[in-house]
């Protein structure tokens, strides 16, 4: 199976998985989970491992691009790393877009006096409204944390566990706190390990062009 197809066959499956939760699981768990855990800290302490990631991956940027304006090469974990950097920089303008072409509803009221489906009933999407208090979907949250750990997953595939266990705590305190409906997650998942696999796949072809350009000439 070609890449490609993998990738649409994930799209696939993505948009199956978001679509029954959108139907059936959303609503059930951001109503039990105001019920038995009304924004834990714990769960709202969990939210906050992504937070500094774009900052990082700005420094790493300009840190490395330094170096390389001196003339040094990059070693493989200072590539990897950057590589992290690109796939969080290209993760966060992609998931702003698709924030404002979706338009969701929050699961609850905790931005400018939001629309939420807890606090008014406002469920759905409303596509191409744009601004803060219709920014649900995708998880921007998870699609960061997914962007790094897609990157990790192919760089360092000994430590797979660990990069999950990462994502899963991130995801937990979104849909815990109240802060996601769980298709947002998966939306969010999805779209940072898209992001985060093309940026491998393009280094990879960078580094190795292929032998039919050779040929050609």
């Amino acid at each position: 199976m070609t890449v490609m197809r993998k990738w649409l066959l994930t799209l696939l499956v993505t948009s199956a998985a978001v679509s029954a939760s959108y139907v059936w699981i959303d609503r059930p768990v951001a109503s039990w989970v105001r019920v038995q855990f009304p924004r834990h800290e714990v769960f709202v302490a969990l939210t906050y491992i992504p937070d500094p990631l774009l900052v990082i991956a700005v420094v790493i940027f300009l840190v490395l691009g330094l170096k390389s304006f001196m003339g040094r090469p990059l070693s493989s974990w200072q590539m990897l790393i950057l590589l992290c950097s690109v796939s969080v920089t290209m993760t966060e303008a992609t998931k702003n877009q698709l924030k404002f072409v979706f338009g969701r509803y929050w699961p609850d009221t905790w931005i400018h006096n939001n629309p939420s489906f807890l606090h008014d009933g406002a469920y759905g999407f409303n596509f191409f409204h744009g601004g803060a208090a219709y920014g649900s979907f995708p998880s921007g949250h998870t699609a960061i944390a997914c962007a790094v750990a897609s990157v990790l997953w192919i760089g360092y595939p000994k430590l797979r566990v660990l990069w999950t266990l990462a994502v899963l705590a991130v995801v937990v305190g979104l849909v815990g706190a109240d802060y996601h409906f769980v298709g947002d997650t998966i939306a969010g998942a999805f779209v940072g390990s898209t992001v985060g696999w093309m940026t491998m796949m393009l280094a990879a072809g960078a580094r190795h062009p292929s032998a039919d350009r050779g040929e050609a000439t």
